[in-house]
C-alpha cells in the first residue's frame, strides 16, 4: 500500500489517533483538516492561460500569461478538470504541477453551459494522483468541506467552512443556469477557480466556480458545481469533447423574440425533416394564404418538465438520452395538445 492510500485509509478512520506524527496539542478537527490537506493537495495543480497580444510599440504578437486558476487530477492518464472560464480564449495552456514542473496542455473538451474544462498533459502517471470522488447528494447544510487552489496565485492555499446553502443557481460563461449548485463559506478567492471542494473525508464533493462579492474578494459567499454534476459530465467531455445530449429536431426561436411576443415556452421556428419532431407532426412559422406570419408551435414542458425558455429545454433533453420516448406539451393556436416522439442522436 502506498503512503498516500494509507494516509487516505487514515482519513476514514475514527478515531484519529493514528496520526501520531501530528503535534499533540492538536485537536481532532484540526488532524483531520491536516489529513485532508497533505493528502489532497498532491491532486492540485495551477492552470495558467497565456494569450496572444499585440505590443503596442513593435506591434508584434506575443504570448503572455491572461490569467490563472485551479485545476485537479482527474485520472492517472493525465486528464485534468478545470473551470471553463479559467481557460476561455487561450491559445496556450500550462499546468504547473505540485513539484514545480511545468507541462502544456491541450484541450480535451469544453462545457461552457457546466463551467467545466477537461485539459490533458503528457506527464508521467507516478506525477498524476487523482482524487477519490465523493457523493454531493449526501451533503447537508453545516457539513465541513475544505478549498484548495491558487487564490491570487499563492499555491496550495486551503481554506475550510461549511455547506451554507444547497440548490443554488449561478449564471454559466454563456448566460446558461447552472443548478444544484453548492454554496460554501469556505473562503474562495480569485485564482481559486477549478479547484476542489472536500469532505471532511478527502473526497472530491464540487468544483470551486465563483464567488458573490461586492470587492472581487472573498465575502464568505463561494459557489461549487457539486461532483455529481461533474462525474456525469467528464466522461463525455473526455469523448466527445462536449456534453452529448438527444435532438428533437427543431430550430427554435432566441428567448427575447419570445418575451417581445409575450410568450412563455420555446416557439418551434422550423421542423427539420425526417426527424422526430417531424415525425411526431410539430409545426413551425408558417405564412398563411395572404402572406401573414402565423405562430407555429409552442413547447411548455418535456414529461414532466417545464420548458419555459431555452436554458429549461436544453436542461430537460439532458435528462435523457437517444432513443428515449418522451411526451411534449405544445400550445398550438392557444389550445394545449400533447406529442409523442422518440429522442435522436445529434450528428457529430
Amino acid at each position: 500500500m502506498s503512503v498516500r492510500s494509507l494516509l487516505f485509509t487514515l482519513l476514514l478512520m475514527a478515531p484519529l489517533a493514528q496520526a501520531a506524527a501530528l503535534p499533540d496539542f492538536a485537536t481532532d478537527d484540526e488532524r483531520n483538516t491536516i489529513e485532508i490537506f497533505e493528502y489532497a493537495s498532491p491532486s492540485v495543480v495551477f492552470v495558467t492561460n497565456q494569450q496572444l497580444v499585440r505590443d503596442p510599440r513593435s506591434f508584434s504578437l506575443q504570448t503572455v500569461p491572461r490569467g490563472a486558476g485551479t485545476g485537479f487530477v482527474w485520472s492517472e492518464d493525465g486528464h485534468i478538470v478545470t473551470n471553463f472560464h479559467v481557460i476561455e480564449g487561450a491559445r496556450e495552456i500550462i499546468i504547473t504541477l505540485p513539484d514545480q514542473s511545468t507541462w502544456s496542455a491541450r484541450v480535451v473538451g469544453l462545457a461552457p453551459e457546466r463551467d467545466l474544462a477537461v485539459l490533458h498533459i503528457d506527464a508521467p502517471k507516478e506525477k498524476l494522483l487523482p482524487l477519490r470522488r465523493g457523493d454531493s447528494s449526501k451533503l447537508s447544510v453545516g457539513h465541513k468541506v475544505l478549498a484548495i487552489g491558487n487564490p491570487f496565485g499563492l499555491d496550495a492555499t486551503l481554506t475550510t467552512g461549511v455547506v451554507s446553502a444547497l440548490g443554488r443557481e449561478i449564471d454559466a460563461p454563456n448566460r446558461r443556469r447552472i443548478r444544484n449548485v453548492i454554496q460554501t463559506d469556505a473562503a474562495i478567492n480569485p485564482g481559486n477557480s477549478g479547484g476542489p471542494l472536500l469532505n471532511s473525508r478527502g473526497e472530491l464533493v464540487g468544483v470551486n466556480t465563483m464567488i458573490f462579492s461586492p470587492s472581487g474578494a472573498s465575502a464568505g459567499i463561494g459557489f461549487a458545481i457539486p461532483v455529481n454534476t461533474v462525474k456525469d459530465i467528464v466522461p463525455q467531455l473526455i469523448e466527445h469533447g462536449r456534453i452529448v445530449r438527444p435532438v428533437i429536431g427543431i430550430d427554435i426561436a432566441p428567448d427575447h423574440w419570445a418575451q417581445r411576443l409575450g410568450v412563455e415556452g420555446v416557439p418551434v421556428l422550423r421542423v427539420a425533416p425526417g426527424m422526430p419532431a417531424d415525425k411526431a407532426g410539430l409545426k413551425g412559422i408558417e405564412r398563411n394564404r395572404r402572406g401573414v406570419t402565423v405562430l407555429g408551435d409552442i413547447i411548455i414542458a418535456i414529461d414532466e418538465h417545464d420548458t419555459r425558455n431555452y436554458d429549461e429545454l436544453m436542461t430537460a433533453l439532458e435528462r435523457y438520452e437517444p432513443g428515449d420516448k418522451v411526451r411534449l406539451t405544445l400550445i398550438r393556436n392557444g389550445k394545449a395538445l400533447k406529442r409523442n416522439l422518440t429522442l435522436a442522436a445529434p450528428e457529430e
